[in-house]
């Protein structure tokens, strides 16, 4: 995790969400705030707020499973709790269930619920809640992809069933979906097990620490304030102006407006891929050692830090580099010597060869990372021509097969299921890779989860090469200074460990 004061800056602004993009070439069409991270200004200090506030949209639900993206999303993980929540390496650590156990053979999973965990309103949660939330989950925008391998979920008093269609061993890293109470789910704040709990005082809306949680009375401050908020403008002033203290971002964004203000960011890595797609019907990348060779010939960690402005981790695996399950083991040290005699071994030493890499031109951050990764590439004996195109373009393009290679970005669940990716047919294959001992071994992977598994597979990429990973995106959670002690983000909870935070007040 990284922390950082920032002066006078671009913030590029998008709110970081739950959602999980389906679409490789999906980019997140939000209202955003776009910027590179420039020389820091010094401010003169900004006094310690009364109250700690955040913002809210005004008229929206607050319903986790479809209410919008951005500070709804940040809000509904201080008013619910899921199955499980995912830990700084992507990793499911049980909350609202106590136990869990996998039947291979029946293909089932089942969960027991924690006892003496009630919402906010005192009534106990049970087995109906989960399976409701969850049922709803899955028809929805924001969860649908992760419930691909789930054929039913039912469940009785404290014990919830939900049976697949195939192997998933990692089923319970998808199961942070956050659970509210059966039957409000209509309600404009439906009820929740969280820490917070929604409410109003001689102040205005605010949420107030929730006395049945759970975990026992560790909230950091008994009240958080709500701002309300109309628009993007409305609320970039709020935040600079500090009557809001927290906001998530995406540092990696497409529009740009600037702001200043005395403010902390703390990075949290994503499961968001960004990615060279490669179309393997065309010659000479329908030769595995050509599309090895294209992976070595560029430095990732020089082009996140050049180009990403350092939000991202390096990948040379379409795992996050942050989960126990990234075989770094396998790696490659970049070495442009390698790359070219990696290049005369695949047949590319002689002659001259261009190929066009596709870039959707909204981008800034993408474009300059495709520009920088075409020059590395191109050699005496091999040239990449950059093309940017408006977003309709470039998505035509690739759905059709008509490019070479484009620069991608897709949100992978957390079980690091390449199927879509990988598997002949699969959704996101655009470049036609088919291979029989790749999906032998992403079946097995799905079946085992085991770091072993994970190698295994991760090997048969590196021979293979269907897509070149690049990097993991990581998105930001800014905080006006001073004011919050102990924070540490993850993908979906910029208050992940919320009992473990000290909040710093005027009055204090």
């Amino acid at each position: 995790m990284k922390m950082r004061t920032l002066g006078a800056i671009l913030l590029p602004l998008l709110l970081l969400t739950g959602c999980w993009s389906a679409d490789p070439t999906q980019e997140e069409m939000l209202p955003i705030l776009s910027s590179s991270m420039e020389e820091e200004t010094p401010i003169k200090d900004v006094p310690l707020p009364d109250s700690f506030s955040l913002p809210y949209w005004s008229g929206q639900t607050l319903d986790p499973i479809t209410c919008p993206d951005g500070s709804q999303q940040d809000l509904a993980a201080l008013l619910y709790e899921g199955l499980f929540e995912l830990d700084e390496t992507f990793t499911a650590q049980p909350c609202l269930c106590a136990s869990s156990s996998y039947d291979a053979a029946a293909l089932t999973w089942t969960f027991t619920l924690r006892s003496g965990v009630t919402f906010s309103d005192g009534s106990p949660l049970t087995a109906t809640d989960v399976v409701a939330t969850l049922n709803r989950a899955a028809s929805s925008e924001r969860y649908s992809a992760r419930f691909s391998t789930i054929q039913s979920i039912s469940g009785e008093g404290s014990t919830v069933s939900i049976r697949l269609n195939r192997d998933n061993k990692l089923l319970p890293n998808l199961l942070d979906i956050p659970i509210v109470k059966s039957g409000t789910e209509k309600n404009a704040v439906p009820t929740g097990t969280g820490p917070y709990l929604w409410s109003s005082d001689d102040g205005g809306l605010c949420l107030v620490a929730n006395r049945n949680w759970w975990k026992g009375s560790a909230q950091p401050v008994d009240r958080i304030g709500l701002i309300a908020i109309e628009d993007q403008d409305d609320l970039l002033y709020q935040f600079t102006s500090h009557e809001v203290q927290l906001i998530t971002a995406d540092l990696t964004g497409t529009t740009s407006f600037s702001t200043t203000g005395n403010i902390i960011f703390s990075d949290t890595d994503t499961t968001a891929m960004q990615y060279i797609g490669i179309n393997v019907r065309r010659e000479p990348l329908n030769v595995p050692a050509v599309r090895q060779a294209l992976s070595q010939g560029f430095d990732r960690e020089y082009a996140i830090s050049a180009f990403l402005s350092g939000h991202g981790k390096a990948a040379q695996f379409p795992i996050s580099p942050v989960s126990p399950l990234y075989p770094d083991t396998l790696e490659t040290a970049y070495s442009q010597e390698s790359y070219v005699q990696a290049l005369a071994d695949a047949g590319l030493g002689e002659g001259h060869t261009t190929l066009t890499l596709l870039v959707n031109e909204e981008n800034s951050f993408k474009v300059s990372m495709a520009r920088y990764i075409a020059s590395a590439l191109s050699t005496a004996n091999l040239s990449i021509e950059v093309e940017t195109l408006p977003w309709e373009e470039y998505t035509a393009a690739i759905r059709s097969g008509n490019f070479d290679l484009y620069y991608g970005e897709t949100r992978l669940t957390a079980d690091w299921d390449l199927r879509r990716l990988m598997a002949a047919g699969g959704s996101l294959n655009y470049g036609g890779f088919s291979d029989a001992t790749t999906n032998a071994l992403l079946a097995e992977f799905s079946s085992s989860g085991t770091s072993a598994s994970a190698q295994r597979l991760c090997q048969q990429y590196r021979q293979q090469m269907p897509f070149l990973a690049v990097c993991f995106k990581s998105t930001s959670v800014l905080v006006q200074e001073d004011v919050v002690e102990g924070l540490s983000p993850t993908l979906a909870n910029p208050f992940y460990k919320l009992e473990e935070w000290t909040i710093h007040l005027s009055e204090d």
